[in-house]
């Protein structure tokens, strides 16, 4: 039997194309019919060539629907289940697991602290962005939700994005009363600052370059908008709160814009990138003994870095100034499961919505489409769902 998935062609090129399905391949394996998946800002360092990730992966790894096969092993899943899983793959049982640290499972992808769907690197797993999914280790992975399909763009975003700018937030320690800067208006930025509004942050601070972007974190998580290509983002924080802030985010990751450079026309400039560039804004705009989070992804290396040592993922940070102010820096991949049973009962009570942040729901048919609009960092883009 085939399906349709959407399979990388190679740099900036994706397609729909019939692929197998995926069968149960352990008894513990369930298949998942996939009634939403999406397409997120890490895919994109596949998309754009940016790492080592060959032709023919099915991407995805932003992934909900409804179960359809169960393994025998099985017990806490049946047919017909709505489930969402964590990017995450992992198996429950390993020391990294027991503690908590799921986005750093040794069992699942040997050689290395993590898997996930339909990623690079990351284990053998196809992706969702396909009309089915393989989920291993089900039991622990899938997380059951309500039947019907009431928040279905909500509890989508269960799987990375409201997650991940929770977890940036923890990495930086937030304490209600706190302030806090939030460098990148993206979907895990975006989902920070409101993760922020709703842990009880007095003042948010978040900064971008794209008006929609940032409207939106006005709108929806009361927080003040910086452009810095309207000037320095530390200055205008620093001048807007009267000090440096107690916490800071960095939500946008190694393919950091720098202000410095020329913008050009509105269109993303790959030459404008400095990898080091919001690390080292964050640790001037952090207060001394402040705390940072970094869910933006960093890698060991990459083809299409702007210089040799940024190619080997070594970055020129301000280790000083972040030794002298006594910062604390928290990073890595979110482990989902830490927050995701806690959020969907924020969203099922009403406590939590974070749907706004979706702009488009398509079929996935359009996903080539989306992906040269998302690449584009065209206005209004933000958080793109698919549907097979």
């Amino acid at each position: 039997m085939s399906m349709d998935a959407v399979v990388y062609q190679g740099p900036h090129e994706v397609a729909v194309e019939e692929v197998d399905e995926p069968e149960i391949e352990h008894p513990n394996d369930v298949v998942v019919d996939i009634t939403t998946t999406a397409i997120c800002g890490s895919d994109l360092h596949m998309y754009e060539g940016r790492t080592a990730a060959e032709e023919g992966i099915v991407f995805g790894h932003e992934n909900m629907g409804v179960v359809s096969e169960v393994g025998e092993a099985v017990t806490s899943l049946e047919e017909g289940d709505r489930v969402v899983m964590p990017f995450n793959v992992a198996c429950g049982f390993c020391q990294n697991c027991e503690e908590g640290y799921t986005g750093f499972c040794t069992n699942v992808n040997p050689g290395f602290a993590g898997g996930a769907y339909g990623y690079v690197a990351m284990g053998p797993y196809k992706g969702g962005q396909a009309e089915k999914l393989r989920v291993p280790y089900a039991d622990f992975n899938a997380l059951k939700l309500p039947e019907g399909d009431a928040h279905e763009d909500a509890f989508a975003l269960l799987a990375d994005i409201f997650p991940t700018g929770w977890h940036g937030t923890r990495l930086a320690d937030l304490k209600p009363g706190e302030s806090i800067a939030i460098y990148g208006a993206g979907p895990v930025g975006l989902m920070a600052a409101y993760s922020a509004k709703l842990q009880g942050a007095a003042e948010i601070y978040v900064v971008d370059r794209v008006p929609s972007r940032l409207e939106m974190a006005e709108d929806h998580c009361d927080a003040h908008a910086i452009n810095f290509e309207e000037g320095d983002p530390v200055e205008q924080i620093v001048e807007a709160h009267g000090d440096e802030v107690d916490k800071g985010v960095d939500a946008v990751g190694y393919q950091a814009i720098d202000p410095e450079t020329d913008p050009g026309d509105d269109a993303y400039d790959p030459a404008r990138e400095n990898p080091a560039v919001v690390l080292n804004q964050l640790i001037q705009t952090v207060r001394p003994t402040g705390a940072i989070g970094v869910p933006g992804l960093y890698v060991p290396s990459d083809p299409g870095a702007p210089d040799e040592m940024a190619a080997q993922g070594r970055l020129g940070i301000d280790f000083g100034k972040l030794f002298e102010k006594g910062h604390r820096f928290g990073t890595g991949q979110c482990n989902v499961k830490e927050y995701n049973r806690q959020l969907r009962d924020m969203i099922i009570e009403g406590r939590a919505d974070p749907s706004w942040v979706v702009s488009h729901r398509v079929d996935l048919e359009e996903a080539p489409e989306m992906y040269e609009r998302f690449d584009d960092r065209e206005e209004g883009v933000v958080k793109v769902l698919l549907e097979p």
